[in-house]
Parts: structure tokens; C-alpha cells; sequence
């Protein structure tokens, strides 16, 4: 008798294509979120704000954002999409979900309320939660871990940026 191989989660999105729209809405929810803060932040009060020399134009971080979103979709789904229950797969979605909450809380604490000082506290949180879902997510899947790296080089950026700032306007 002839065994096929397995699917890998990227062969199979045709099959499972709820589970992956589902996997990419929750980041745009959480991107959401965090727009409706920064929206009225970004135009009236950063613009005053002194920033350092490192940071970016302002039309860099909507393209970032972008990307980032959807790699985490991605992860997501391919943790998701994992047939069997693995060691941890509940937990970690749920680690996932939770640096979710605290991406979209940085920017309502830091655009939304114009606390620098305290989105720089938040955003230690939300460095930890991404460190804990890669290596929840790396139990399951390599590859969904390594798509989450790119968001914690950017959000290890922006703890240098968020403490920049709030260090130049104390």
C-alpha cells in the first residue's frame, strides 16, 4: 500500500481557507486597533514630539506594518493549521493572541493617551510575549517561529525608538 506524504499547512490553505482568513484577520484586527489611536496622535501631537536622528520617515512604518501583520497571519495559520494537537499548541495560540492585545495597547498608550513613558513599560511586555510565542510556536512549527523574527527585530527597534523619544521629551 502507498502512503502519501503529509501535507505541509502551506499545501493545504486550498482546503483549510477559513482557518487562514481567520489566521490573518485577527492581526488586522489588532492592527485596527492601534490605527484608531494613532490616527489623531500622529498628525496633532508627534509631529511636535523631538525625535532621534535614527528615526524613520513616517512612510516607512505603514509598509512594515503591513508585512508584519500578515507574516503573523501566516504563523498563525501554520500553528493552527497543524492537524493533531501538539505539546503547547493551545497555549501558544493563546501567547499569540496575547501579544496581539499588547501590539494594539502600545499605540492606543503611546499615540492614543501621549504617554511615552508608559507605552516604553508596555512595550517590554509586548518584547516578552513576542519571545515567548516564537518559542511556543518553534515547538510546532519552525518556520512559523522564524516568520515572527522580523517582528522582533522591529518592535526591539521600536523599544530603542519609544525610548528615545520619551527620554528627549521628559
Amino acid at each position: 500500500m502507498h502512503n502519501e506524504p503529509a501535507k505541509s499547512a502551506i499545501e493545504d490553505v486550498p482546503d483549510k481557507l477559513p482557518l487562514f482568513f481567520r489566521s490573518l484577520v485577527l492581526p488586522a484586527i489588532a492592527a485596527t486597533a492601534g490605527s484608531i489611536a494613532i490616527a489623531t496622535g500622529v498628525k496633532e501631537w508627534y509631529p511636535k514630539l523631538e525625535k532621534p536622528s535614527f528615526n524613520p520617515p513616517g512612510a516607512v512604518f505603514g509598509p512594515v506594518w503591513t508585512v508584519l501583520y500578515t507574516l503573523m497571519g501566516v504563523a498563525d495559520y501554520i500553528v493552527a493549521a497543524e492537524g493533531r494537537e501538539r505539546d503547547g499548541k493551545v497555549n501558544a495560540r493563546k501567547i499569540y493572541k496575547i501579544q496581539l492585545g499588547l501590539n494594539a495597547l502600545w499605540s492606543i498608550l503611546f499615540f492614543g493617551f501621549r504617554r511615552p513613558g508608559m507605552a516604553l513599560m508596555e512595550i517590554g511586555a509586548l518584547w516578552i510575549s513576542i519571545v515567548m510565542t516564537i518559542a511556543s510556536f518553534w515547538k510546532i512549527s519552525r518556520i512559523a517561529a522564524m516568520l515572527l523574527v522580523p517582528y522582533l527585530a522591529w518592535t526591539t527597534f521600536a523599544t530603542a525608538l519609544n525610548a528615545a523619544i520619551w527620554w528627549k521629551n521628559r
